[in-house]
């Protein structure tokens, strides 16, 4: 039960850092610090002092970079393989109970696939904000990522296996949306004429 729950621990602070790279590693520095987080071993390092104040000014830069909108479109394109690569030390360092092998691949495929399909939802949604209002919206989008990495982080860490049936909804949901699309009908070209002599 440990080991599904630091599995659990793991794909929804990875989903976080989908939102943003920093929040979801400065939670677990605080929470490692105050003895509400043991981390594997060789991961000890994410709960010192010196990463506490390196995560610290890591997300205070990233958060204040994405109310500068064209600043938030340049680091969109750093953070998306930035978001993979932090759910996936994310994930591994919070699995406590689990052959290398084995971690290191949940690692990489839910705690880096969350985290890029969350990060890629973000890059859409800041791109069709961008579209619809000039870059003006962004400051609402980049409010509601920062809510999201802030509150998904902690409701990691309070309840795993809530993060992660959320998580499963949502793909359910946007699975059935992809799904109901109407693709372009082929009937709705112009037919050809009858040929005449």
């Amino acid at each position: 039960m440990e080991t599904v729950l630091s599995i659990c621990l793991g794909i929804g602070l990875s989903a976080a850092s989908g939102f943003r790279v920093f929040v979801p590693l400065l939670v677990m520095s605080i929470a490692s610090l105050s003895g509400h987080l043991t981390l594997a071993q060789g991961f000890q390092w994410i709960g010192t002092y010196p990463a506490l104040i390196a995560f610290s000014v890591a997300t205070c830069m990233e958060v204040a970079a994405y109310y500068v909108p064209l600043v938030g479109h340049l680091l969109d394109i750093l953070a998306t393989p930035s978001a993979i690569v932090a759910g996936i030390i994310i994930t591994a360092s919070v699995i406590t109970e689990m052959s290398p092998l084995m971690k290191w691949a949940l690692a990489i495929i839910a705690g880096g696939g969350v985290a890029g399909i969350v990060q890629g939802s973000t890059v859409f949604a800041r791109g069709a904000s961008t579209a619809a209002t000039g870059g003006f919206g962004n400051i609402v989008v980049a409010s509601f990522e920062l809510a999201g990495a802030v509150v998904t982080s902690i409701l990691a860490l309070v309840a795993p296996f809530v993060v992660v049936v959320l998580l499963v909804g949502l793909l359910v949901i946007i699975g059935i949306k992809w799904l109901r699309r109407k693709p372009k009908s082929l009937g709705s070209c112009a037919q050809p004429g009858p040929i005449t002599n």
